[in-house]
Order: structure tokens, then sequence, then C-alpha cells
């Protein structure tokens, strides 16, 4: 019975390997399935007919897979499991003596053996290395002892998003080392209790940077509680619940962070002396005393800002605030996140400023109509759909500049109909003066952005020195890899960004540019191919191989398509809103790039199914509602549910800004948690949570 029961999982297996492996070659794929699916059919046959040379046969393909299986990925561990974990298994089931009951013929046992045992050495010494891996140290000189840090405050606090308006995500604290790090243990724990409920949509998370002013850190949750806590005790302080209500077409229900302003013209004791400016899901800004957590009245309506004001399209839950607003010379810099896809008419993504301590509107800068940052009267309008700030802008007020990142017009993977003015601000760093909103310079890092690629990430700003001198520099991360270092004054590159050619071929009607920008400091990963597909087992990942097969993809920026097309790196991006964080004495960086594809599927209109009760996301059917098309997205995944391209998904990785060259970088986190057996396997996982550096070199990332 055992040996019947072999012959048919052989047969299976067979079958499977071989009619996948058919298909995968009439796409132009590799030919190793097919021919592993006739040798196991064969085995198979001869298992059955209990035949020795059976177990010949299959030390063939043992071997002839390992060989394969190394040629193809090197000796990467997580790329080799899939390959051989089954294969090597059923070689161990075929040693034992229920397996080979009654079998006749030369004796198959000793290359079978030894087959195993080769594929098990190269497993062992797979574990050990990694060929992915860039080993390296970053320069440890302090190059500019009295950095430039953008601001002024006790080294032991964080009063800015990024810490400062330079958005650095340094600290000068030098008590936490390298050697002394592992031995931290918890102060306190403290729980905000507001939880994911069922009525919430599925993007409901919490991605909050707190804020270290004196005694207290200031925070807000997923559902807008704003919320002071004592940074020595974890009890609370105070507690303010703005009420929103939840809304099914919100696509992010988050609260990045809160904003604190100490206001000058107020004596310190004085209620809103200093304040905490809380942004809301239901767009408004609400003012409340960073003392009490009482809502500031004299800020504007009763200590509420409509962010709705002016807007076109005001639909519910399609305008709202995600991260904090950066204040600083008086004002508050506010923009909004907009709902990518889901109508050619929604809000705008203007840029505006506020007094910090009245509310007033006192200028506002509409990538729609760049020139006109008079604050807009009531009864008009803001353009609509045009490119808008989701993250958080920093700011050089010696300079008298701001900068901003920028997304890009929605619907996203559809660029018919954008303005020349929406064209040229789409996915930027956009300088702006600070006093009037005044454009004063535009780096694009994307043209014609047809894949969500918005620069997501607040710049940070660090004083570099080159061969020339010290320049004031901005450090611009992107969502497709990319690094943009520039002159901040000017916006020209001081590591050169160079134009490559793009794939063409959008649908019609739509264009694509020739090239694309594309920095030499660059996390961009290479182009998946059927080697890089991945898989719990061959034949999930058999069918990662066919999928990738049938997408259309020639490379980073492939448009998109009616047959599906292959987004990589996918809208999670390289770099998200965590950004980078920078050591300004040193000038050296460290960041936590990510490596997911997506894919993206434009629908016809006439083929988009009714609406139904769904929730807000931006993954799944986007209905793009006034376009000719709608588009369906999300992550490249094996029929399980996981990644098809293997791991690493994650790195940390450190560069040195002076010379704009990668000192390294390393996979991220293990699978020590994950499994059964803690075994310290680094995967490299992914991340979007942001890092911060210390004076004294140790980098912190604030989620895996």
């Amino acid at each position: 019975m055992a040996v019947t029961i072999t012959s048919l999982v052989l047969l299976l297996i067979g079958l499977v390997l071989g009619g996948g492996g058919i298909w995968l070659v009439t796409l132009g794929g590799s030919w190793y399935y097919l021919i592993a699916g006739l040798a196991f059919l064969i085995t198979a046959w001869l298992v059955f007919r209990r035949r020795s040379t059976g177990l010949w046969l299959y030390a063939a393909i043992v071997l002839a897979s390992l060989c394969w299986a190394v040629w193809e990925t090197g000796f990467d561990w997580w790329q080799l499991g899939p390959r051989g974990g089954i294969i090597v298994l059923i070689a161990l089931w075929l040693l034992t003596p229920w397996a080979r009951r009654g079998f006749t013929g030369p004796d198959g046992r000793a290359p079978l053996i030894l087959a195993v045992l080769a594929s098990l050495a190269v497993a062992g010494y797979s574990m050990t290395a990694d060929p992915k891996d860039i080993g390296g140290t970053l320069n440890t000189d302090k190059v500019t002892p009295t950095a430039n840090l953008g601001g002024d405050m006790p080294a032991g606090e964080w009063h800015f998003y990024g810490r400062t308006p330079f958005g650095q995500r340094y600290s000068p604290l030098a008590q936490i080392t390298p050697d002394n790090v592992a031995k931290l243990q918890p102060a306190w724990t403290y729980r905000t209790g507001d939880m994911k409920g069922p009525d919430d949509i599925g993007e409901t998370t919490y991605q909050v940077t707190p804020l270290k002013v004196g005694d207290a850190l200031y925070i807000c949750t997923p559902h807008n509680f704003a919320i002071a806590i004592d940074a020595a005790t974890g009890k609370e302080k105070w507690r303010y619940d703005p009420k929103i209500k939840l809304d099914p077409n919100r696509q992010h229900q988050t609260c990045r962070g809160v904003s604190y302003y100490a206001d000058a013209k107020i004596a310190a004791g004085q209620p809103c002396a200093a304040r905490i400016y809380l942004p809301t899901s239901d767009a408004r800004l609400i003012a409340l005393d960073a003392a009490n957590g009482q809502v500031c009245p004299s800020f504007a309506e009763g200590g509420t800002l409509n962010l709705m004001a002016n807007m076109p399209f005001p639909k519910s839950g399609y305008y709202y605030s995600t991260s904090a607003p950066l204040i600083l010379a008086g004002k508050i810099i506010v923009g909004g996140a907009v709902n990518d896809n889901y109508s050619t008419e929604e809000p705008s993504g203007v840029i505006r400023a506020y007094d910090a301590g009245t509310g007033a509107l006192l200028w506002n800068w509409d990538s729609g109509k760049p020139d006109q940052t008079t604050p807009l009267p009531a009864g008009q309008n803001y353009t609509n759909n045009s490119p808008n700030m989701w993250s958080t802008a920093s700011a050089d007020e010696k300079l008298g500049l701001l900068y901003l990142p920028l997304g890009n017009q929605t619907p996203d993977q559809l660029g018919m109909g954008r303005s020349a003015d929406v064209e040229k601000f789409s996915s930027s760093i956009t300088a702006l003066d600070l006093n009037t909103g005044q454009l004063r310079w535009v780096r694009q890092t994307v043209h014609h952005d047809l894949w969500d690629m918005d620069v997501p990430a607040q710049p940070t700003l660090v004083d570099i020195t080159t061969g020339s001198g010290v320049v004031p520099a901005l450090v611009g991360p992107t969502k497709q890899g990319d690094l943009y270092v520039l002159d901040r004054r000017t916006g020209e590159p001081i590591i050169p960004v160079k134009e490559v050619p793009a794939p063409g071929g959008a649908i019609e009607g739509d264009h694509t540019s020739p090239t694309q920008p594309s920095s030499d400091l660059s996390f961009n990963p290479k182009p998946l191919t059927g080697a890089d597909m991945w898989g719990i087992t061959m034949f999930d990942q058999l069918a990662c191989r066919i999928e990738l097969k049938r997408l259309r993809y020639d490379g980073r920026y492939t448009p998109p398509s009616l047959q599906g097309t292959l987004v990589y790196p996918g809208n999670f991006g390289v770099f998200n809103w965590g950004g980078v964080a920078v050591d300004p004495v040193r000038q050296v960086m460290f960041g936590m790039p990510t490596y997911l594809a997506f894919t993206s599927k434009l629908i016809p209109r006439a083929d988009v199914p009714p609406p139904g009760d769904t929730k807000g996301s931006e993954q799944g059917l986007n209905r793009n509602e006034g376009a000719p098309y709608a588009v369906v997205m999300g992550p490249f995944l094996s029929p399980l549910g996981i990644p098809c391209q293997a791991p690493p998904w994650g790195y940390v990785a450190g560069v040195d800004l002076r010379t704009g060259q990668i000192a390294y970088k390393h996979r991220n986190g293990t699978v020590y948690d994950m499994t059964p057996l803690p075994l310290p396997l680094k995967v490299g996982v992914p991340g979007i949570g942001g890092p911060l550096i210390t004076a004294r070199g140790l980098a912190l990332l604030g989620a895996p």
C-alpha cells in the first residue's frame, strides 16, 4: 500500500509540474518544470512497478534540481528551500523500507543518499551565506562637529515630526550606544485603548510619531484622540476626543502625529501659551492647550479650523489629514490626503499657510494655479484633483524656503487630460517661499506619473561637505528608490540625476514619457525575472512564474494596461512616509528600503461592476468614476497569499552622503518569532515606519 500511495503522489506531482510547465514554456518561461514533471511521471511508473531504477532516476531529479536551483539563485536559502524542499522530503521517504518494499533491480539507495547529502550540505551552507548582502561600515568621523540641526531645543526633546523643521530624525543624545542598547529594559507601558472596530475601514493603522516637550509626550491615535503622557511615569496627563465619525469612503484612518507651538505673544503659564494642533480624519485642525488638552477658543472658529473651506467637490470622506502639519515662523503649513482613484471629481491638493495664533489664512498654493497665492475668498474653489501633499513639509527658516513632497493627480494610472501645471508638479519636490507661498523651484522625480509614485516622505535637510565647500542640501527619498540629493537653495542635483529610457506603449488616449529621471544614488531594485519568483513550495512558485509571464512587465515604469501590469517597485514604495534619518555631524544616512511588487489592471468602464457595500481601500477595484477606466490594484501574491517575489522584502541600509555611496545593506529582521522553531534566519521583512539616528551611531526603527 505504501508503494502504491508513493507512486500516486509522484504521479500527481508529475501532472502538476508537467501541466504547469507546459503552460510556462508556452509563455516563454523556464523548461525546468516541464522536464521535472516528465521525470516525476517516469519515476511514478517505475516505483509503481517496484523497480529500483526509480530510485536512480529520482536521485538524478534531486541532483539536477539542486544544480538548477543554485545556478538560478546562488546560495540563497530562501530561494533554495521552495525549489528543493518537497523533492528532498520525498527522497528521504524513498529511503525508508516501507517505500521500497518489494523493489527489484540494482540497489538505488547509494546514489539517492549522496543526492540527499549534497542537498543538505548546500542547504546548510546557504543558511550562513547571503549573496544579496552588502557589507561595509559608515564613516565614524565627526565631519561637522557643530552641524546645523535646524532648530534649538534641549537634546532630549523632539518638538517636530522629524525633531526639527529640517526633518533629520537625529537625536544628539549619547547615553545609549551600540554596546549597551541590548541592556535596555521597559520603563513603562501605556495603552491608548483605541482599537480597530468592526465598522472601521481596512486601513485603520497606528502610525504616530510622538513629540517630546518638557516632561510630556504628545501623541494621536487612529481615531484622532490627542493624548499627553508623563514621559517619566507613562501616566496619562490628559486626553481629547474630537468625536470624529467613521466614514466608509475614507481610504485611511490614521494619525501620524500632532504639532506643537509655543505662542510668543502669550505669557508662559497662561491658557494656550503652548498648543498642540490635532489634524483629524474629518478635515479639521483643532488647537488644544498643551497643558490640559482644553480647546483654544481664540484659534479659527472656536478652536477648530475647517479644512474643507473652498474645496471643490467636498464629498464626505474624500479629503482629510493624516500627517502632522509643519509649524514655523508663526505659520501652520497644512496639506491633506485625497482619496486615490475614486473619481475625477475630488477635492484639491492645495497647500495652505495659516496664522498659528488666530487660524487666519495667510496664503495658499494650488499646483493647479501655481501663481495665485493670495488667500482665496469665500465662494471660490481651488483646483480639483490637483497634486497634494499627504505627508509633512520641511523648511529652512534662514533661507525662507518650504519644501513640499507632492503626489500626483488622481486617477493615478490615467494621465489623459492632465494640465501642464499638473504635469509639472506631480510627483515632485517643490520649494516655496515660506512667507508668501510663491514658487521658488521644482524637481520632478517621475514624468507623467502613471504608477502612484508620490513623493511620500518629508524631505530631509542637511549641510553636506563637497569638493567645492559646504552645500545646504536636501535629501528626498522616493517610492521608486531614488534618493535625490539636491542643493536646497536651487533644487539642482549635488549627486547627479540623469534621464534614462523608459518603456512605452500606453493605452489609447494616454502616453508615457520616453525618459524618466534617475538619481545616481538609488536603491531601485533590479528588474524581476522568473528566477526571482517564490513560494512556500515549488507549486505556488510555479504559479507565480506563470503569472509573471502573463503580466505585462518591461521593467520599471511599465505603463498600466488592460492585460495587467507588474509594478515594481510597487505602490508601497522602496521608501514611504517613514522617510530616512540623517546624522548631520557625520553626514551619513540610515534608511529602511522595502521591496514589494504590485499589480494593476485597467478595466473598461462598460465592464466595471455596479458599486457594492464596500469600505474605502487603495487595494482591489478602484472605480475612477468619470474616467474611461477603473483599475484593480493589489500586491503581487501567490495562491497562498504570500509575496510572489522572493525575500528579502526589507533591508536596513547606510549611505555616506559625501560620496553618494551605499555603505551597507542588510536584511531587516528574522523569522525568530514567526515559526515554531525560534530560528534566527534573516528573511528581510518589509517595514513602513520611520528610522532615527543618534549621536552615538545608533539607528532605531519605528516599525519592523
